[in-house]
C-alpha cells in the first residue's frame, strides 16, 4: 500500500477505533454473514439492539437479579462463552435457526436473499476476507490484499491451502465469475449494487452487453486477483468488495438464470468453510461433517446438526438440550428465560435497525432501478407519512415488548455505527395530537362521519399494511401500530387480514422486483452489513430499496459518501448527518427500533464469540462434554 493512501486509511481506522464498537450476528468471529454493506439481508424481527462492553466479573444472571423496574441493559452481557474446560475429542452440537417458517434453501452467497439462508450457509462456507473489530478487512483471513493508490487498484492473494470441499482450490478465476455471474443481465439476486461493483472498471459495458467481461478484473494467476476502480473510497475496506467466490468448475457451464435453482444450490452446495454438507432436509435441517482439510485447520467438532425451532418453542429447546445454542433469541422471551439451568447468555449490539417503510413506487425490471412515482401512490404524501410517525410511541414498544434490549430508533445511520450515527437530529416523537394536526392541515379530514379520514379530494383512503408473522411478539405489535393509526383517523388493516410468513412477506414486498400493488406500508427489518455506506439500501439501483424511493439529493450524497473526499472522516460524517436527515423530512421509511442480540449457549460449549474481530472462528468451537 502506497505510504499517502495507508495515511488515508490510518486516519479513518484511528477514529473508528476511537468511536466504533463491535457487532453482533458473527458467529465465525471476523466471518459474518454481514461482511459489508452488499450483504444487506432481509431480517426477521425476533432480535434487539444495544452497545456490549466487557465483562466486569459480575456474573449477567446477578446483574438480572438485581434489576428492579423489569428493563435490561445489553451491557449487562459477555461476548464470549466463559467455559475454559478442556475440550474433549471430537463431538457435535445441535444448532437452532429460530424461525417460524422453513428456510427457503437458497445455499449459496451470491444468491440468497433471506437471513435464514445465511444462518445454515455460514457454517460450510465463508468469506474470502476477513474484518477486525472496527469492520476493516484485514489480511488475516483467506486471502491477503495489497492497495495501490496510483492505479486505483487493489490485489488480493488467495492462500494456497484454500480448496471447495471437493478438494479443487479456490481460484481467482472463482472469484471473478462470481463478479460475472452477478452483474450478468439473468441475474435475479440482489447483490450488485455497492461501489465494490459499480466502481470497478468496465462494469457498465458488461452489464450492458458491450463485453463478455469486466475489464477492471485481472486475474494475475491461479490466487492472485487484482481489482482495477474508477476510483478508491473508503467503503471498499468497510465491506464494498464482495468477497464470496462461485465455484466455476461447477457453474461454469449453467446459464445463469438457472443457476439459483440448480442442485448445487439447493442440494448439493459446497463452500470451503470449516464444515461439509452432508444432508439436507428442505427447509427444516441441515447435517454438518468437519472439513478435515479446512485451510485454517480441522475443526474440533465431528458433526454440526441445524434444525428450525419455532420462536414459540426455542426456550424449551434450550432447557431440554433439543439445541445446544441458536441463531438468536427471542428478546421478549427473555425475562421468562433469564435463568435457565445449564444456558448462558451472551449479547452484542446489532449491526440491524426495524423499520415501517412506505411505498413510493415499484421496480423497474429493464433498467434495474427503482420507479419512484409518488404521484401515483397513496403514501406518496410525505405529510401523511409524517403524521404516521408522529402516531406511535416506540420508547413504550421497546419496553413493553422488548424490556429495553430494544429502543426507539431516531435515524437511519445505527448506533452501531457510532462515528456517523447523528443523534442531534430532532424526529418525529409520540404525539398523537400533533399527528391529527398534520393530517387536518394536509386536508386528510372525515367527510363522511364514518371515524376515518378520507384523502384530500374527498375519496376513500384504505391503507394496506403488510407485517411478518414471527413469535408471540408479532401479532400484538402488528395490532399496536394498527390501532395508534387508527386512533388519529386512518384506515389502516393487515394485508389479507393476517400477518405473512418471511418468505411470502419480503416476496410481496418487493424481493426480486415483484412489488406488489395492494402493498401500501410494511414493517420489516434490515441487517446493515459493516459499512455505513446506505446506498444498498437506499441508493436508485438498490433491489432492496423496497419504498422505490428516489431524488437528486438523495443520489448526490450517497455518492458524496463513496467519493475521494470521503477519506476524511469528518467530511464523511456530515455527509451522512445531511443524508439522515434527509431522509428524517423525505420519510421513504422510519425506524421504528435499534436492536441488541442475545444468544443463549450451552454451558459445555466453549470457544464461541459473537463479536467482530474476536479472532475466534467456528472451526475452534468444540464442547467440554457430550453429554
Amino acid at each position: 500500500m502506497s505510504k499517502s493512501l495507508l495515511g488515508k486509511f490510518l486516519f479513518v481506522l484511528m477514529l473508528a477505533s476511537m468511536l466504533l464498537i463491535a457487532a453482533c450476528n458473527s458467529d465465525e468471529g471476523s466471518d459474518t454473514p454481514d461482511d459489508g454493506g452488499e450483504d444487506n439481508t432481509e431480517d426477521t424481527t425476533d432480535d434487539g439492539s444495544d452497545d456490549g462492553s466487557e465483562d466486569d466479573g459480575e456474573s449477567s444472571d446477578d446483574k438480572k437479579e438485581e434489576d428492579t423496574d423489569g428493563l435490561y441493559s445489553i451491557e449487562d452481557f459477555s461476548t464470549s462463552t466463559s467455559n475454559d474446560g478442556e475440550l474433549i475429542d471430537g463431538g457435535e452440537i445441535t444448532y437452532g435457526l429460530v424461525s417460524d417458517t422453513a428456510f427457503e434453501g437458497t445455499l449459496n452467497w451470491n444468491f440468497y436473499s433471506g437471513n435464514p439462508d445465511a444462518m445454515v450457509i455460514q457454517w460450510f462456507d465463508e468469506s474470502l476476507l476477513t474484518y477486525d473489530e472496527n469492520y476493516t478487512i484485514t489480511s488475516d483471513g483467506a486471502a491477503e490484499y495489497e492497495v495501490n493508490e496510483e492505479e486505483s487498484s487493489i490485489t488480493f492473494t488467495i492462500r494456497d491451502n484454500v480448496n471447495w470441499h471437493d478438494g479443487e482450490p479456490v481460484t481467482a478465476e472463482d472469484w471473478k465469475f462470481a463478479y460475472e455471474v452477478i452483474s450478468h443481465p439473468d441475474y435475479q439476486g440482489p447483490r450488485g449494487s455497492t461501489v465494490g461493483f459499480t466502481l470497478l472498471e468496465g462494469m457498465q459495458d458488461y452489464r450492458d452487453g458491450n463485453a463478455d467481461t469486466i475489464s477492471g478484473i485481472v486475474v494475475e494467476d491461479e490466487k492472485t486477483i487484482t481489482f482495477n476502480y474508477e476510483r478508491l473510497t473508503p467503503s471498499l475496506l468497510t465491506g464494498g468488495i464482495w468477497g464470496y467466490p462461485l465455484a466455476k468448475h461447477i457453474f461454469g457451464d449453467m446459464a445463469v438464470a438457472d443457476m439459483a435453482s440448480s442442485d448445487a444450490v439447493r442440494q448439493n452446495p459446497i463452500g470451503f468453510g470449516p464444515y461439509k454438507v452432508d444432508s439436507i432436509t428442505p427447509g427444516e435441517s441441515v447435517t454438518y461433517v468437519k472439513n478435515e482439510d479446512y485451510w485454517r485447520g480441522e475443526p474440533n467438532l465431528d458433526k454440526v446438526t441445524l434444525k428450525v425451532i419455532s420462536s414459540s418453542t426455542v426456550a424449551n429447546a434450550l432447557e431440554t438440550g433439543e439445541v445446544d445454542l441458536v441463531d438468536s433469541f427471542p428478546v421478549d422471551q427473555f425475562p421468562d428465560n433469564s435463568n435457565m439451568e445449564g444456558i448462558e447468555w451472551l449479547g452484542d449490539i446489532d449491526l440491524a435497525y426495524t423499520y415501517i417503510g412506505f411505498k413510493l413506487g415499484d421496480w423497474n425490471k429493464e433498467e434495474s432501478r427503482v420507479n419512484y412515482k409518488p404521484d401515483e401512490m397513496k403514501m406518496g404524501d410525505v405529510e401523511l407519512r409524517r403524521a404516521m410517525w408522529y402516531a406511535v410511541d416506540n420508547n413504550a414498544v421497546g419496553e413493553k415488548f422488548y424490556n429495553g434490549l430494544r429502543w426507539a430508533g431516531t435515524t437511519l445511520i445505527a448506533p452501531s455505527h457510532p462515528a456517523y450515527h447523528d443523534d442531534s437530529i430532532e424526529v418525529p416523537t409520540y404525539d398523537p395530537e400533533k399527528a391529527k394536526q398534520i393530517l387536518d392541515d394536509a386536508g386528510y379530514k372525515d367527510t363522511d362521519g364514518d371515524g376515518f379520514r378520507e384523502t384530500p379530494d374527498g375519496e376513500p383512503l384504505e391503507i394496506n399494511f403488510a407485517a411478518m408473522s414471527g413469535g408471540d411478539v408479532a401479532e400484538p405489535l402488528a395490532q399496536y401500530y394498527l390501532q395508534q393509526w387508527q386512533a388519529v383517523g386512518l384506515n389502516v388493516g393487515l394485508l389479507d387480514g393476517r400477518l405473512l410468513e418471511f418468505n411470502t412477506f419480503y416476496d410481496r414486498v418487493g424481493n426480486g422486483g415483484n412489488d406488489d400493488p395492494a402493498v401500501d406500508v410494511y414493517m420489516g427489518a434490515w441487517g446493515v452489513g459493516y459499512d455505513v455506506d446506505p446506498s444498498g439500501l437506499y441508493g436508485p439501483t438498490a433491489m432492496f430499496n423496497f419504498p422505490r424511493y428516489e431524488s437528486e439529493e438523495n443520489t448526490e450524497l450517497l455518492e458524496k459518501g463513496l467519493s475521494d473526499e470521503a477519506f476524511d472522516t469528518e467530511y464523511r460524517q456530515q455527509v451522512y448527518s445531511d443524508w439522515q436527515k434527509l431522509m428524517v423530512e423525505e420519510i421513504p421509511v422510519f425506524p421504528t427500533l435499534y436492536r441488541s442480540v442475545l444468544i443463549p449457549v450451552n454451558e459445555r460449549i466453549a470457544n464461541y464469540d459473537i463479536s467482530v474481530g474476536s479472532g475466534v472462528y467456528l472451526y475452534e468451537l468444540g464442547v467440554t462434554s457430550q453429554d
